[in-house]
């Protein structure tokens, strides 16, 4: 067996929206592989974080960042370009899982249900509905629900959010038809589909930054209590959605499920999350947890996987 590696890098913070979840995410890696008897630096990423990597020369790189530049490819590629072994998916498949059109359009040709949607400038979707309501407006490349607004079937006008001359999060919006019904997510760990949870927000309108990250803002039921079939086949296409991206190590794919009583049946895949949460209340941590996998492990086996070229 391979000596495990010594010296990990935990990168974490940043400078995207994301900021907050990744301190808490890469606190809680790092505390967790200091248990595990690694030694641990945590770096705050700004812009110098090559030189600084590059002085510190870590056996590897825990990405523990969230959003724009950390898992859109940039510091993949910082650490391809550096040699230093890291965690998740490569530069491509992590550009290709930031960018919803275009993961949407690969995943599609794979076989992964996915729901119709136009990609079209925001001020473009806040003159006239850019499609039928109900739908939902999002940015293309942002994460943890950040901008994301949910138009009902009855709106007369769509959201007017995207005129604001504030607007944070890109020029550039995916209009996707809504899927009623319920929220479903999986994790991938080494290529194996791990568990099916529910999520059900609490006194949220849907599964937004709030429900994901403040306690007691959902509610999570795993295993999820939907058919056998129907819970096999979410484990089937989150696979098939992540080795389609080219997707490593941990990932985790969003679906909906309508299955109300007149509902249509169908089950959506919405995205690939390439760097999902790890933070007290995130879900692959506990999905993990539900295989037999704890903490501790999880995220040194992450450690111990990685590598450059991914």
């Amino acid at each position: 067996m391979a000596e495990p590696r010594k010296h990990v890098a935990v990168l974490m913070g940043g400078w995207s929206s994301e900021r907050p979840v990744s301190l808490r995410s890469g606190e809680a890696c790092a505390a967790a592989l200091e248990r595990c008897g690694y030694q641990v630096t945590r770096i705050d990423v700004d812009r110098d974080v090559s030189r600084v990597l590059q002085d510190l020369k870590p056996d590897a790189a825990f990405n523990a960042l969230h959003g724009p530049y950390g898992e859109d490819g940039c510091i993949q590629g910082v650490l391809e370009v550096l040699g230093i072994p890291y965690t998740h998916s490569g530069v491509m498949a992590s550009a290709l899982a930031m960018d919803k059109a275009k993961a949407k359009a690969v995943m599609k040709a794979s076989g992964v249900p996915v729901a119709e949607h136009k990609v079209v400038h925001r001020l473009e979707a806040a003159k006239a509905h850019a499609i039928k309501p109900p739908y939902v407006a999002k940015p293309v490349r942002e994460g943890s629900s950040f901008g994301v607004l949910i138009v009902p079937d009855d709106a007369p006008h769509p959201p007017q959010q995207l005129y604001a001359d504030d607007w944070p999060y890109g020029d550039i919006v995916m209009v996707e038809r809504f899927i009623p019904g319920r929220e479903l997510t999986c994790a991938v760990m080494g290529n194996v589909a791990l568990g099916v949870i529910e999520v059900i927000p609490e006194g949220h309108g849907f599964y937004d930054y709030d429900a994901k990250y403040a306690p007691g803002g959902s509610r999570h039921i795993l295993p999820a209590e939907i058919s056998p079939f129907v819970y096999q086949e979410v484990q089937k296409i989150t696979l098939k959605a992540h080795l389609s991206l080219g997707c490593a190590g941990v990932t985790r794919a969003d679906f909906r499920y309508d299955d109300r009583l007149h509902g249509t049946g169908e089950l959506i895949c919405l995205e690939v999350n390439t760097q999902p949460g790890m933070t007290e209340t995130s879900l692959v941590p506990e999905i993990a947890a539900h295989a037999g996998h704890s903490f501790e492990e999880l995220v040194s086996w992450m450690v111990e996987d990685a590598s450059c070229g991914r």
